[in-house]
């Protein structure tokens, strides 16, 4: 793991058939290389300022949304510069532009960008084939912030204004409510400013449900969520029943929940808890596992011991 000792760091949802197995009891380097970024915040193709949210590809290319620079960039494994695949034409809301995107994702059906277009209250989808000057609008007015998609393409999507996460099949603009749904609030049936999503394989959806402190899990089909961490106040993070402002989360195929907040990194297994002040982002499923954090004008990665 690594310590960033920086704020705006989100976890990105990771697709069900790679979800890492990761041995109980695993670390990570505490000296990790940047791997995209590192030259000060800034629009060139070599700087990032703020990144928000990042997908990583099977060969290992990083799609990152560069949230103020109002674009996604590409970063293959290796390189010094990464590439402009979407926006970057100011912020705006024309087809070739962004505002403020949030979260990113590919479709591997079609190969195309999935983006949460947060400012323009819209999801955006852009082909990666060489050429594409502008996307096309999947689903309008929506105050999106993450975004996944399941084994079945179905896509999630959390609305921080309606306060629930609706799930679409491909050509629906209307979609399922899935969790949430009833309004702002601290019940079990509400959410308030429901930020990042993962969805395991049995379809049950995690969510960071920022404002209320806590990671509510929404099984297929269910009317009411399940608290799987926090839900006791904002607190500042030496309590371990207490989760400030979750941002991003994934779940291992040995079900134990990571996710971030916006002061520290939790472990939650079903027999042990534990709580570290570092910052990580997204653990990928390959020879040896890497962790990517993010910081305001870098992305690190740690390989695991």
């Amino acid at each position: 793991m690594i310590a960033t000792g920086l704020e705006s760091v989100t976890f990105s949802p990771i697709n069900a058939s790679v979800i890492p197995n990761i041995p109980a009891g695993a670390r990570w380097t505490q000296n990790g290389m940047t791997v995209a970024g590192g030259h000060g915040q800034g629009s060139a193709t070599n700087q990032l300022h703020r990144p928000f949210g990042l997908f990583v590809d099977d060969d290992q290319t990083m799609i990152i949304a560069d949230f103020y620079n109002h674009r996604i960039i590409q970063w293959k494994r290796g390189d010094t510069n990464g590439q402009v695949v979407a926006g970057g034409n100011g912020l705006g809301n024309r087809l070739d532009q962004l505002y403020d995107p949030t979260e990113v994702l590919i479709d591997k059906e079609t190969d195309n960008l999935i983006i949460c277009d947060h400012d323009n209250r819209r999801v955006v989808q852009w082909s990666r084939r060489s050429g594409t000057t502008q996307g096309e609008i999947l689903i309008d007015n929506i105050y999106c912030f993450g975004l996944a998609m399941d084994d079945h393409r179905y896509l999630y999507i959390s609305d921080v204004e309606k306060h629930e996460v609706r799930r679409y099949q491909v050509g629906d603009k209307n979609g399922t409510i899935v969790a949430g749904g009833h309004g702002e609030g601290a019940d079990r049936t509400q959410f308030s400013w429901p930020r990042y999503l993962f969805v395991d394989r049995q379809q049950a959806v995690y969510v960071s449900d920022s404002n209320n402190h806590r990671v509510m899990k929404w099984n297929k089909g269910a009317t009411e969520g399940i608290v799987v961490a926090g839900g006791q106040g904002q607190g500042q993070g030496a309590n371990l029943t207490q989760l400030p402002f979750p941002n991003g989360l994934f779940v291992d195929m040995l079900g134990v929940t990571y996710f971030l907040s916006s002061v520290l990194l939790i472990q939650i297994t079903d027999t042990q808890s534990s709580f570290e002040y570092y910052y990580v982002y997204e653990c990928i499923n390959d020879e040896q596992s890497v962790i990517h954090t993010l910081t305001e004008t870098d992305i690190i990665l740690s390989q695991r011991q």
